[in-house]
C-alpha cells in the first residue's frame, strides 16, 4: 500500500490475508536512499552461490572468506579462549582497520558450562554478575580483516541479543533476558542496556545497567544521531512485543558515559501504537502489502523496571500495536529499520515469514519494506525466512541475517526491494547474526551463531 495522490493512507493491504509465496518482493517505490538507478546493475545481487571447498560458507564467484574469531579455538588476549553463541555486533575505524564489539548471546552461567558453550570469563572489574556467562567481547582487526586482538569489554551479563552503536562511537549491548536476583543463580536483575567503549577500557569498569531504558527482553536499540532518544525492540510472546522509544529528557545531549548517568526514571520510555485512518492496528502482522503506512504515537509505560509486571504486559492490545519476535533494529535514512523475523498464526492475526519496516521520526509514521510470505520448503535452497539482525549497505540497500527454519543464508535487499543471496551456511542450520560493514566498505563481518564464528568476507563489492 502506498500513498495516494493526496497524500492520505491507503487502507489496501491493511487487515487482509496473508499472499501465497515465498517473497513479496519490493515495488518500483524506492525502499531507502540508494544509489542512482542508471549506475546500479541490472540484476540485483552478485550471481548464484559457489559450494565452499572447506565446507563454510558458500560466496558468489570473486568473494572469500577469513575466519576473525572461533569460540574455543582462537584466544583472548587474557589467556582464555573465544566465547561461543556469537550475536549482535557493532564495527567502529580504527587507524590499524576496524573494531567490532561483538555480543555473546550466552545466559546462566552454570547452564552455559553443562551444555558445553564457552562463556565469557567473568574478570576482575569487568563483569556485572558472575553467575551469568554472557557479554561482549572487543575484536580488533587490520583493513583486511585480519584478527589482531581480542579482549573482554564486559562480563556477567545475559543473553547478549542485539544492540546498536551510538554516535559518539561506542556499542549498546541488550539483555533478551529479564532474570531476576535469586532465579537461575543470578545474583542481580536482568533484562537491561550496558554501554561498551571499544577504545577506551577503563569506561567499561564496573559495569552499570541504564536503567532508564527500561527492564525486558531486549533485543537490538538504535539512536537518533539528532534528538539522542532511544529506539529499541522486544523479541517476547504471550503476548507479543512491544517497539519502544526512549525520549531523552530537556537538555539531555548524549556522548560517552552519559546514558550510564542517567537516573532509572529519566527521560521517558514509551511503546508504539500504530493507527490507518484513525483504526486501531493490534498487530504489525496485519500490513501485508509493501507501502503500508501507519500512523504512530507514543504510550508510556507506567512501570518501566516491571517490578511486578513485564512492561508489555502493562497495556491491552487495544493500546499498543504488537509484533512477533521484533528483533533487527538500525538507524540509517533518517530513521529506524525495524524487523518483525516471523509471525504464526497461533501468536499473530496474520502468518508471515519476515517484514522489515521503517519508522519515520519526523513523520512518525511506520511503512512496511520489505515482506516475506510464509516459506512452503524451508530445507530447500532459493527461498529465505526470518530475517533477524539487520545493516544498511554502504553499496545500496539492506543486509539481513537469516534465523529461518531450515538453509541459512545473508540476504541482500536492493534499493528497489528485490532479495538476493550473499552468503550460505554449509556447515549446519544455524543462524547468521551480526553482519556489519567496515567503514572504507572493504569488509563485511558477520558471524555464524553457533559454537561461534566471526568471518570477515571481502570481493568485489557493487553498488546495489
Amino acid at each position: 500500500m502506498t500513498r495516494s495522490s493526496s497524500d492520505g493512507l491507503s487502507r489496501r493491504g491493511f487487515l487482509q490475508g496473508t499472499v501465497a509465496g515465498v517473497v513479496l518482493l519490493g515495488t518500483p517505490q524506492v525502499l531507502l536512499t540508494a544509489p542512482n538507478a542508471a549506475a546500479a546493475p541490472a540484476t540485483p545481487g552478485y550471481g548464484p552461490l559457489l559450494p565452499d571447498p572447506a565446507g563454510r560458507l558458500a560466496l558468489p564467484e570473486g568473494f572469500s572468506y577469513r575466519v576473525v574469531t572461533e569460540a574455543g579455538k582462537t584466544v583472548l588476549e587474557s589467556g582464555e579462549p573465544t566465547p561461543g553463541t556469537h550475536d549482535g555486533t557493532g564495527a567502529f575505524t580504527s587507524k590499524r582497520g576496524t573494531v567490532l564489539v561483538n555480543n555473546h548471546e550466552i545466559g546462566a552461567l552454570a547452564e552455559a558450562l553443562a551444555e558445553g558453550e564457552v562463556p565469557v570469563p567473568a574478570l576482575a572489574g569487568l563483569t556485572y554478575d558472575p553467575g551469568m556467562g554472557g557479554g561482549c567481547t572487543v575484536v580488533e582487526t587490520d583493513h583486511e580483516g585480519a584478527r589482531l586482538n581480542e579482549h573482554v569489554g564486559i562480563a556477567g551479563t545475559s543473553t547478549n541479543c542485539a544492540g546498536g552503536i551510538t554516535p559518539w562511537h561506542t556499542w549498546l549491548t541488550c539483555e533478551e533476558d529479564s532474570t531476576r536476583a535469586g532465579e537461575d543463580g543470578a545474583a542481580k536483575d536482568h533484562g537491561y542496556v550496558f554501554e561498551v567503549d571499544p577504545f577506551d577500557r577503563g569506561a567499561n569498569l564496573d559495569p552499570t545497567p541504564i536503567k532508564a531504558f527500561g527492564r525486558y527482553d531486549h533485543e537490538a536499540a538504535a539512536v537518533d544521531p539528532d534528538t539522542h532518544d532511544l529506539y529499541l525492540t522486544e523479541d517476547a510472546a504471550g503476548p507479543n512485543g512491544l517497539f519502544y522509544r526512549w525520549a531523552a529528557p530537556a537538555g539531555f545531549r548524549g556522548g560517552k558515559g552519559r546514558f550510564r548517568d542517567l537516573g532509572a526514571t529519566d527521560g521517558v520510555l514509551a511503546a508504539m501504537r500504530c493507527s490507518l485512518d484513525g483504526q486501531h492496528v493490534d498487530d504489525l502482522s496485519r500490513g501485508t502489502e509493501i507501502g503500508t503506512t501507519f500512523r504512530v504515537e507514543w504510550v508510556t509505560v507506567p512501570d518501566r523496571d516491571a517490578a511486578t509486571t513485564s512492561t508489555r504486559e502493562q497495556f491491552g492490545d487495544d493500546q499498543v500495536t504488537r509484533g512477533r519476535k521484533l528483533e533487527g533494529l538500525w538507524w540509517g535514512d533518517g530513521g529506524a529499520y525495524v524487523v518483525a523475523s516471523y509471525a504464526r498464526a497461533e501468536d499473530s492475526p496474520v502468518p508471515h515469514d519476515g517484514q522489515v519496516w521503517f519508522y519515520d521520526p519526523k513523520a512518525s509514521t511506520l511503512t512496511l519494506k520489505v515482506r516475506f510470505g510464509v516459506n512452503p520448503d524451508p530445507d530447500a535452497d532459493g527461498a529465505f525466512d526470518g530475517p533477524d539482525n539487520i545493516t544498511v549497505s554502504p553499496w545500496g540497500g539492506l543486509i539481513l541475517a537469516e534465523d529461518g527454519e531450515g538453509v541459512q543464508h545473508l540476504i541482500g535487499v536492493s534499493g528497489t526491494g528485490a532479495t538476493y543471496p550473499l552468503a550460505r551456511n554449509e556447515v549446519d542450520a544455524t543462524e547468521f547474526t551480526g553482519p556489519v560493514y567496515s567503514h572504507d566498505k572493504k569488509v563485511l563481518f558477520a558471524n555464524v551463531q553457533t559454537p561461534g564464528t566471526m568471518f570477515a568476507i571481502t570481493g568485489p563489492w557493487r553498488r546495489q
